[in-house]
């Protein structure tokens, strides 16, 4: 036998290979077994180089995280769930029912009421998550709004006396560790508006995954909706709130209606007035946040 291995060949092109010797493609489809041959997909197991303070930053989120924890302190994960065009069109998944529901045949925009952005926060020590679901863009000055909004009401509510706020979140998008809009409006609105001390630890980039409201709220929220059509944002508000699991996760979502712009630009004058402090431990990915005079 030659070392050549087939391969991305149906049977048939097998057979057909295989010339004058005449086999059934049952015998070829056993003896590719045989030889441990299977159909097999694509696996992500490759990772691109990683950063080398990657598990030290881990380390610290672990330790804010308890710090936090131990001080009953407020402590949430953050961060925006895949955008969803708004409309009678497919959502992946099945569902039991008699009759399939009929969706447009194309994901076209102009046939859709919106995209909605759902910004997520989830409290870690209650296991309750609240979903935002805005309808323009995703900017830092929404993801911050959201949480503010939070601050104000479900923080209140379950943490009256805290003093300090913890935050984990990614390294990109509205919530980005370099974003000058998202540590203005944290000042801003957070820290400056509750008189919070307001902790940020980033997940490193593609260490996204780890972040709690991934696999806690949000993969919860697509098994809810999946094969369920959203047509309406109400509708998907509504999904939202049925989100519940067997460890008690209680889901609340909210639509936000403000329209938010792109491109806001802080000058170096406007972050010149934060009361920002970068811990030792991966500057990059970590600081505190305090009210502007606070221990003066």
């Amino acid at each position: 036998m030659s070392s050549r291995k087939w391969l991305n060949c149906r049977l048939g092109d097998i057979q057909e290979r295989l010339g004058k010797h005449r086999v059934s493609r049952p015998v070829i489809s056993r003896l590719l077994k045989a030889h441990d041959y299977r159909l097999r997909a694509n696996t992500k197991q490759i990772c691109s180089k990683q950063d080398p303070e990657r598990n030290l930053q881990f380390e610290h989120i672990q330790e804010q995280r308890q710090q936090h924890q131990e001080a009953r302190e407020p402590h949430i994960s953050t961060d925006t769930k895949k955008k969803e065009l708004i409309g009678n069109f497919l959502n992946r998944g099945q569902v039991w029912c008699q009759a399939a529901e009929r969706v447009h045949a194309h994901d076209f925009k102009q046939d859709s009421l919106g995209r909605a952005v759902p910004y997520g926060v989830y409290d870690l020590q209650f296991n309750r998550g609240t979903v935002y679901l805005g309808r323009s863009a995703d900017t830092p000055a929404f993801a911050v709004d959201n949480i503010a909004a939070w601050c104000a009401t479900e923080r209140l509510d379950r943490f009256p006396d805290s003093k300090r706020l913890m935050i984990e979140t990614d390294c990109g998008g509205s919530n980005s560790a370099v974003s000058r809009a998202w540590k203005y409006h944290l000042q801003e609105k957070v820290s400056d508006r509750f008189g919070l001390i307001v902790t940020v630890c980033h997940y490193p980039t593609g260490a996204s995954k780890w972040n709690p409201i991934e696999h806690r709220l949000f993969s919860e929220i697509s098994k809810t909706w999946a094969g369920c059509p959203l047509r309406t944002f109400a509708m998907t508000a509504h999904y939202i709130r049925e989100t519940k699991t067997q460890t008690g996760l209680t889901v609340c979502a909210h639509l936000i209606r403000k329209k938010y712009v792109t491109g806001e630009k802080i000058s170096d004058v406007m972050m010149a007035t934060l009361n920002i402090s970068y811990h030792a431990i991966c500057p990059q990915w970590n600081y505190t946040i305090y009210p502007r005079g606070y221990g003066q």
